[in-house]
């Protein structure tokens, strides 16, 4: 028990420390601010707080020394600071916070070297300047951290050339503290660096997990992979897939007399739906327009049973709205149309783009739906040759497709030996 106990109280004060974290890094932050900027912000705070706290040990041993002078510049870098990120938390102005602390960083080392009288007497304390262009690296980006890089060499190269005078000016400090200051410094700046970029990298992986998950909900994993890697149009010829598209019939009139937010949630909760069954036929959902919704087999990898895949989506996406029933509207229904035949599938544009179908069997795969029947599944004579002796037809007979003429269709019921569902 005393094991357990103190594993749950470490697990605690683990998870108050992560609200703390996240509470100051946030502070700052806009709801408008992309990951990016967030996590620039956050991890500025975070610096600022850290260097500020571990300001705190110099103060008091230098003080302890009767170096009042050198405890006095790490204290007013306290002080500061604080009033920075104050400022920063109030008035969000991340520009000026950014340039307050990189200067804080940079210039306040340089002056208590020289306090302390050189690289020797003040164990190297100027490198606790590098935090100043290792931070406008990372808060302010590569073109702009050149010169931030450059006014820390120049420091240190001034502090080489005074040294001497420095050195034969330095307050009395005893020669066994000097190697003390040295591991504390090294370690200090050491330690805060890694947890910097530590908590950076980790922010980030987490950032580029979340873009990831976004990309994957608009684009097929091989085709978001291919556009990593290469500029301008994606296009493929596929010779044979399945196009499927559903529209909810008279969605406008169902919508008349609810509101907009219960239109959206009714489509939300329907279209998720379908996702799922999508997923679990594996077929690559293309989009949505409006109350309609389109989905095709085949692609971007090609498989034999396409149209198999897509009859028994369309089946049981009847099923799921057929006892369906949304509090104070009818049962919402569906009409459905199939294709099957070639197709070009891509990403065209460089905004909002999409992976998108094109191709007569898409348009006919439309016709299919827009002129089907309510609760009705109708396919194309080229997706009943790929599906007959496998799922039950009724055969609609000519059919007058608008742009197309006269076409033999049939309307899908169901696998054979199941139930049928369709009308």
């Amino acid at each position: 028990m005393p094991r357990a106990w103190k594993r749950a109280k470490i697990t605690r004060v683990q998870r108050q420390i992560a609200r703390l974290l996240d509470r100051l890094t946030d502070a700052g932050a806009l709801p408008t601010d992309s990951d990016e900027e967030r996590l620039r912000k956050g991890t500025l705070t975070l610096v600022a707080t850290l260097v500020a706290v571990a300001a705190v040990f110099w103060v008091g041993i230098y003080a302890a020394m009767g170096l009042f002078v050198s405890a006095a510049i790490p204290f007013g870098y306290q002080i500061v600071s604080a009033i920075s990120i104050a400022y920063f938390i109030r008035t969000r102005r991340f520009a000026v916070f950014r340039f307050s602390q990189l200067c804080l960083m940079l210039i306040l080392p340089g002056l208590l070297q020289w306090s302390l009288g050189g690289f020797v007497a003040s164990s190297g304390v100027i490198a606790w300047a590098s935090l100043g262009p290792l931070g406008a690296l990372m808060f302010h980006g590569p073109r702009q951290s050149v010169a931030w890089l450059a006014a820390y060499l120049i420091e240190v190269a001034v502090l080489g050339i005074a040294d001497g005078a420095l050195a034969a000016n330095a307050p009395p400090i005893p020669s066994g503290i000097v190697p003390l200051f040295f591991v504390m410094n090294i370690s200090t700046i050491s330690a805060i660096t890694y947890l910097i970029v530590r908590y950076f990298a980790g922010r980030m992986e987490e950032a580029q997990a979340r873009s990831e998950r976004l990309l994957l909900n608009v684009l097929p994993r091989s085709i978001a992979e291919r556009l990593k890697r290469q500029d301008g149009a994606i296009a493929d010829g596929f010779a044979d897939v399945t196009v499927l598209f559903a529209d909810i019939v008279d969605f406008t009139g169902l919508s008349a007399d609810i509101t907009p937010a219960r239109v959206v949630a009714i489509l939300n909760d329907v279209f998720s739906a379908f996702d799922r069954l999508a997923d679990q036929h594996g077929l690559e959902k293309i989009k949505t327009i409006g109350d309609a919704y389109m989905a095709v087999a085949g692609l971007p990898s090609p498989r034999p049973d396409h149209a198999e895949a897509v009859a028994d989506m369309a089946l049981d996406m009847q099923r799921e709205l057929f006892d369906r029933a949304t509090e104070g509207i009818p049962r919402i229904r569906l009409r459905i149309g199939i294709n099957s035949g070639p197709v070009v599938a891509g990403v065209i544009g460089t905004r909002k783009f999409i992976y998108d179908l094109w191709g007569d069997a898409v348009n006919t795969a439309s016709r299919m739906e827009s002129h089907g029947v309510p609760d009705g599944i109708q396919v194309t004579q080229a997706t009943y040759d790929l599906l007959k002796g496998k799922f039950t037809f009724a055969e609609r007979g000519s059919v007058d497709i608008k742009g197309k003429g006269a076409m033999t269709t049939y309307l899908l019921r169901g696998r054979v030996g199941s139930r049928s569902t369709g009308s």
